[in-house]
């Protein structure tokens, strides 16, 4: 049982709820981030990251500075590419438009390919854009917050090192790290940025990215500085390196609370097999998917091949708001999400399954909220099937 002070289940995709060893950690005694004992915290919290990647080349560097998965957009603006490049953004959703305006603000062409809301694009648009012109880097957001669309990520970048072999792969993993498969090396990715409060189970506040050799070459063989001094590669990656090597190093000053809540849920993690964790959440997630499909409800990500495994995407009946249901839910210990997507904000929830409340077998918040989320449609009038 959590010693946790009564609360709502937060079941959003993002933040998500935190496992009482990670928010005591967080309650560790202050520690210079230079001492030896904080510097041997860091370099392991590193050297899972690799494992959490699956990562084991040397060239490769995991990096963890404080800020938002946001920053992690700007790191890739500011580093990966110049004033002037051509990028592609494949676009699934909201954050796919966030993406292209971080580029646009660096001066960097930022070209959209777009699905239909709910879709992704498919493999033969995206080698045929790649043919027309010639991209420093593709992104792809691996699961759109904003749709729980799931793109095919290893599949798409075997195209790309067909097609494009000079064009860079970045994922942007912030809600799919820690419960989606990612293959850094096999799968011949050059960078991920992800966040610590969606599926690593950290409270907010880390920036966690990992770099290929090539892309950090393309950083270091810039024609010109980078675009940003906090977000510069040049200044973080010797700063890393000797993290990892457990030598204390210093550009700017880490949060070592965070860093000791985020190496205590790197653990836990890795005390199982990834295959293992990943399964749990594929099979919670078809569970949900399948109860929500007997009440009637149908998902924004309609394919189940583009349905992602933390998180759903669920319209709303006909008639039904999410300002009447979702109080409604709260009142029933439950949190779910409004709609993101612009387009389509009022007609959709988000359900976020991921992490602790999914594998942790003494919590019951996945059964919780499906209830609650029965319940709460019969009293706004709808009654599921």
């Amino acid at each position: 049982m959590s010693n946790q002070p009564e609360h709502p289940a937060l079941l959003i995709p993002g933040p998500v709820e935190f496992d009482d060893e990670v928010l005591q950690a967080m309650s560790h005694y202050s520690q210079s981030h230079v001492g030896a004992p904080f510097v041997a915290t860091f370099g392991e919290t590193l050297t899972m990251l690799r494992q959490l990647m699956q990562s084991s080349r040397p060239e490769t560097q995991p990096f963890v500075v404080s800020g938002s998965g946001t920053l992690g957009w700007d790191f890739v603006a500011a580093n990966l590419v110049e004033r002037g490049d051509d990028v592609l953004v494949l676009h699934t959703g909201y954050f796919a438009d966030s993406f292209a305006d971080c580029f646009e603000t660096y001066g960097i062409n930022a070209t959209q390919l777009k699905a239909p809301i709910g879709d992704r694009p498919q493999l033969p648009e995206v080698e045929k854009a790649l043919k027309e012109k010639n991209y420093k880097l593709i992104t792809v957001t691996h699961v759109d917050t904003s749709t729980g669309v799931l793109s095919e990520v290893k599949a798409l970048s075997e195209l790309v090192h067909r097609v494009s072999p000079e064009t860079l792969v970045v994922v942007d993993g912030v809600c799919s790290a820690g419960s989606e498969d990612i293959q850094f090396d096999e799968w011949g990715i050059d960078a991920v940025l992800t966040a610590s409060q969606k599926a690593i189970g950290c409270p907010a506040g880390l920036c966690i990215m990992m770099y290929s050799g090539r892309a950090l070459e393309r950083s270091q063989n810039r024609t010109t500085r980078p675009g940003s001094y906090f977000a510069s590669i040049k200044n973080w990656l010797p700063i890393m390196r000797n993290y990892e090597a457990k030598k204390a190093s210093y550009f700017a000053t880490p949060s070592p609370q965070l860093i000791h809540a985020l190496h205590t849920s790197l653990t836990q993690i890795l005390a199982r097999p990834l295959s293992e964790r990943f399964a749990i959440h594929r099979e919670t997630s078809q569970r949900i998917k399948s109860t929500i499909a007997s009440y009637g409800l149908t998902q924004v990500a309609a394919k189940p091949e583009n349905q992602a495994n933390g998180m759903t995407a669920i319209y709303l009946p006909e008639g039904v708001k999410a300002p009447e249901l979702l109080p409604n839910l709260l009142k029933k210990g439950v949190i779910f999400a409004g709609g993101l997507h612009k387009e389509i904000a009022a007609k959709y929830i988000r359900f976020g399954h991921m992490g602790v409340s999914v594998v942790d077998p003494a919590r019951k918040d996945i059964d919780r909220a499906l209830e609650a989320l029965k319940e709460g449609l019969g009293e706004v009038g709808y009654q599921t099937s």
